[in-house]
């Protein structure tokens, strides 16, 4: 990124040294052309030759760095010669060619670069310069009417041409920035958004965990000391509010869109590890897997062990002590279902808690491989979530009739 931000800078640097060298070599043709011939068109003493053709030719070095300068210099040198230094009987002219078109170069770069105030005073004051010194040596061209002044309007009318093509080259430049930039933005928010999605599916799960062993330890464990009670409930207690900070921060992360994973992530094979570890936990956990997880494609094993970690936190969070039940079919397509039954014996979740984006991230995750997702209450007051992954054609029916079982 760095060095293709740099490019275009890189050139436009060498654009613009190429750009002054040739104009030095310009003006050095020019010096060489208007010094040996500047007697032949104006009575000049030998010693003041070089100075007047400097003044013709030299200004034209000003053409990038300061136009309005160099034709200042060049249209006052012009006025003076014209007033002040006889040409030879036979020229038409009142200063040198090389003049002229070192003049009309700085006219064209003042229309190219200048304010449009200055390029309006430009115009008129060469028009007026041309005009009246033309006229008074009987040129040819003036005598056709307003020649002169018509031709340094086309010449302005054309730099003002070139200086809309470039301000409208300039503004797509800056817009392709704009748009680079929006680009990045959105990357970073997209890379934000994978954070939060594994941060609150790692987090949010192993919390509830947490939150789970310390609350049901006075189920489990028997003959604890009231002391040791309030100790597990003071962990417990602990653990839900910090779990419900985490969740609120975890928001200010979220946003549309998500990016490939940069890191190892789990797959489907990682599901029954997961399980088991639930339900070491102390989750009531029953599960049943047909089919063989190993061969589920990475994309869609990372939605299914992120569904089922977010579906056992939810269980475990609003529904303590109530029995949970897994169940996962791979056929032609990836079948999963949770279910957990009321809460019994612990304490519900506490309300006041921070609204979790749980539901939405699982949601995501489904869509996000092509499959669906439904969660809805039972009429028990329990919970089920039901998911549909798709498999890719190669793995589908793949599997066979493999039943793992575990129960409580």
């Amino acid at each position: 990124m760095l060095g293709t931000s740099l490019a275009p800078k890189r050139r436009l640097k060498n654009a613009r040294l190429w750009f002054d060298a040739v104009t030095v070599l310009v003006a050095l043709v020019f010096i060489a052309v208007a010094w040996p011939t500047l007697h032949l068109t104006h009575q000049v003493p030998a010693a003041a030759q070089p100075f007047i053709a400097g003044l013709a030719a030299f200004p034209i070095l000003l053409v990038r760095a300061n136009p309005a300068l160099g034709w200042a210099i060049s249209a006052g040198s012009a006025l003076l010669i014209a007033l002040a230094i006889p040409h030879q009987p036979g020229n038409a002219l009142p200063f040198q060619v090389i003049h002229i078109l070192a003049l009309f170069a700085l006219v064209f770069a003042v229309a190219v670069q200048s304010p449009m105030q200055l390029v309006g005073v430009v115009w008129v004051a060469t028009s007026l310069l041309f005009g009246t010194t033309m006229a008074a040596t009987g040129d040819s061209f003036s005598d056709a009417g307003f020649g002169w002044p018509v031709a340094i309007t086309g010449l302005v009318v054309l730099g003002l041409l070139v200086r809309w093509l470039v301000s409208s080259r300039q503004a797509l430049v800056r817009q392709e920035e704009v748009t680079e930039l929006e680009r990045a933005r959105r990357a970073i928010l997209e890379e934000k958004a994978r954070i939060a999605r594994d941060l609150h599916d790692v987090v949010a799960h192993h919390m509830s965990m947490v939150v789970v062993q310390a609350q049901t330890a006075p189920y489990r464990i028997n003959d604890l000391s009231p002391e040791a009670r309030a100790e597990f409930e003071s962990i417990g207690t602990g653990a839900r509010s910090a779990l419900n900070e985490i969740r609120g921060l975890l928001g200010v992360l979220r946003s549309d869109g998500q990016l490939p994973e940069h890191a190892p992530q789990p797959t489907a094979a990682d599901v029954q590890a997961m399980l088991e570890g639930a339900q070491r936990a102390g989750v009531p956990l029953a599960w049943s897997i047909d089919g063989v997880l190993a061969g589920i494609p990475d994309t869609t094993g990372l939605a299914l062990y992120r569904i089922v970690q977010e579906s056992l936190a939810n269980a475990s969070r609003h529904a303590q002590g109530a029995p949970v039940r897994v169940h996962i079919a791979v056929g032609t397509a990836l079948t999963l279902t949770v279910e957990n039954g009321p809460a019994i014996g612990a304490r519900p979740a506490d309300p006041s808690g921070t609204p979790g984006s749980g539901l939405t991230g699982m949601q995501a995750r489904a869509t996000a491989v092509g499959g669906t997702l439904s969660a809805a209450p039972r009429p028990d007051g329990g919970f089920v979530v039901h998911a549909e992954l798709p498999l890719a054609p190669v793995l589908a029916g793949e599997g066979g009739a493999v039943a793992l079982e575990s129960g409580i």
